[in-house]
């Protein structure tokens, strides 16, 4: 699996979402961006996630993920905090 093809299926079940994926195949990183977060846990925003994955984390064909998942407002807070500080 390309990190495209787990971009893909996560922008498919969170239809807002900003999402930046890469991988070697079978492991990958996330970072999501998505409204939907606001008001949720760390898990259950993982939740929503992983559900748009959930095929392939039970086929095999997607061994891990990790992810951070932010909410617009959230990633706009590091992306001043970053320039800032340069």
């Amino acid at each position: 699996m390309q990190p495209e093809h787990v971009q893909q299926l996560i922008e498919l079940g969170l239809k807002d979402a900003d999402v930046y994926v890469e991988g070697d195949g079978a492991h990958f990183t996330a970072l999501i961006v998505s409204s939907q977060f606001a008001g949720k846990s760390r898990v259950q925003r993982q939740q929503l996630v992983n559900d748009t994955v959930r095929k392939q984390l039970l086929d095999g064909s997607l061994h891990a993920l990790s992810m951070k998942t932010l909410t617009p407002e959230e990633w706009q807070k590091i992306e001043d905090s970053e320039k800032g500080a340069s």
